[in-house]
């Protein structure tokens, strides 16, 4: 379950219920879940506790996909793709295959983007891309010069502030998820303790691998 509280259709101000009218129809979808494209739709439940958070966040989606880019959409969703992926979250990720599905990607360049390094799926303009969002992701945004001025290469300027912004916003996204345990990222920690055997709490593990 998230772990904030979801707001009901019966609780939810107006402009919400407009929101969920769109998403869900008639069900309430707190006490009924799921949303067209599978998830439990509680993203959408959640972020309606702050209404006007839950604005600017639609506001953005829509400014990212607006037909005003420069960025293609095709370019917008490798990067958001590998941004999902990159930054460990599992609803992000998921949701931008079916969306770079839409716009042309191949199921093929999909299950190479997590190792796109190394696939020849992808032309150069592309790989480009893939770069500069791993050194946006991966690096805290520390892009080299070299990724930068191939970048430069394929995308005009005016590209290259759209993509950062772009994977820039999904980055805030997939990390919310993953903090507030939202639809494919409700997941337990799993790096935790294993127990030892019975009577083995506590060991001297590199001791006794160096044997001094």
């Amino acid at each position: 379950m998230p772990r904030l509280r979801q707001v009901s259709k019966n609780d939810a101000p107006d402009e919400v219920k407009q929101v969920y009218q769109g998403l869900f129809g008639d069900r309430d979808p707190v006490a009924e879940p799921g949303t067209a494209t599978g998830t439990p739709g509680n993203w959408w439940t959640v972020f309606a506790l702050v209404p006007d958070v839950l604005a600017h966040a639609q506001r953005g989606f829509a400014l990212v996909s607006s037909r005003r880019r420069q960025l293609t959409p095709q370019q917008r969703e490798v990067a958001l793709t590998r941004t999902g992926f990159a930054q460990g979250s599992q609803f992000v990720f998921s949701q931008h295959c079916k969306a770079a599905r839409s716009v042309g990607l191949t199921d093929e360049q999909l299950e190479h983007i997590p190792s796109w390094g190394i696939s020849d799926r992808f032309d150069a303009a592309e790989r480009a891309i893939l770069a500069f969002t791993d050194e946006m992701v991966l690096a805290d945004g520390r892009v080299q010069d070299g990724t930068f001025a191939a970048l430069k290469q394929h995308l005009s300027d005016e590209a290259i502030l759209e993509l950062a912004y772009t994977i820039g916003t999904y980055m805030l996204h997939a990390t919310i998820t993953r903090a507030l345990r939202l639809e494919y990222d409700d997941v337990p920690e799993r790096i935790v303790e294993i127990a030892a055997p019975e009577g083995q709490k506590a060991a001297d593990v590199m001791g006794a691998i160096s044997r001094e």
